[in-house]
């Protein structure tokens, strides 16, 4: 964009609901210029909001293969994310963007991947999954654990079948509880999954996103599973206000979530992020 602060606007193309409270948008500027010239990496972000109401960072949940549109998907808790709740196909939001780091996949090329993702967490990867589904002949096995609270909450079941159908790839899921819900997968929270898989942690780069207490609990068991630090790779989040590391918001240590994340190298951020890890 050639404002990275001036917000554009987007029309809502499409809205799906994935979780209990949680929406899939998909978006393309009105500009169709600007639609057309629009890349970002998976990892990285928008800006989204409204005009005279604020902005919230939202990860892509995407294929950054697909240039036609981009879509974000959306847990509804504060205020923003409650006003594009409301929103329907057709409506107009603003957008800016895209901001930050991504996540290392041409580092990750020719080795296993392990995708780690809790909640929401699981929209940032998304983007991950279908570039390498896109790109078998690139990577190796791919292993995806993904947990939630409930079965409701289980994001992007429609591509569940879609992903299994490939080979060398293994999806393995949990929930905290049932709650009486029907369901024939794990239960238990995340860091369970890995007695359940193999890992050859010498060969495989992992991806992490989710809660912080869940990122810290896996990243532990990963490092005793023979992990080095500098092939786990985590994103975080802090709060973001401008985007472009001038307003201090989201201040991690002596670095910038916004600009210097949200994807980190881990062995770049243990110290920042305490002993407990």
């Amino acid at each position: 964009m050639a404002n990275p602060l001036m917000p554009l606007p987007a029309q809502i193309i499409d809205v799906e609901t994935e979780g209990k409270d949680t929406l899939t948008y998909t978006l393309a500027f009105k500009d169709k210029e600007v639609q057309r010239q629009y890349r970002y990496k998976a990892g990285q972000f928008n800006m989204v909001g409204f005009w005279g109401e604020g902005e919230a960072p939202i990860s892509m949940s995407s294929d950054p293969a697909e240039h036609g549109y981009f879509q974000h998907t959306v847990k509804v808790l504060g205020n923003i994310t409650r006003s594009m709740g409301r929103l329907k196909e057709g409506d107009i939001i603003g957008v800016r963007g895209p901001y930050g780091t991504c996540w290392p996949l041409e580092e990750a090329a020719a080795r296993d991947i392990l995708i780690v993702a809790g909640g929401i967490g699981f929209a940032p990867l998304r983007p991950v999954i279908e570039h390498i589904i896109g790109n078998p002949s690139v990577y190796g096995k791919l292993t995806v654990l993904f947990g939630a609270k409930t079965p409701q909450d289980i994001l992007f079941t429609r591509d569940f079948d879609r992903w299994r159908s490939r080979p060398n790839v293994e999806l393995v899921l949990t929930v905290d509880r049932v709650d009486g819900q029907k369901w024939e997968h794990n239960i238990g929270v995340v860091p369970t999954l890995f007695e359940k898989i193999k890992l050859d942690a010498k060969n495989t780069v992992a991806m992490l996103c989710g809660p912080e207490i869940m990122l810290r609990f896996c990243l532990v068991d990963l490092i005793k599973r023979g992990f080095p630090m500098n092939q786990l790779f985590i994103s975080m989040e802090r709060r973001m206000s401008c985007g472009t590391a001038q307003c201090g918001h989201c201040f991690f240590g002596p670095k910038f979530v916004c600009r210097d994340g949200p994807v980190f190298r881990f062995a770049e951020v243990y110290d920042l992020m305490g002993k407990g890890v």
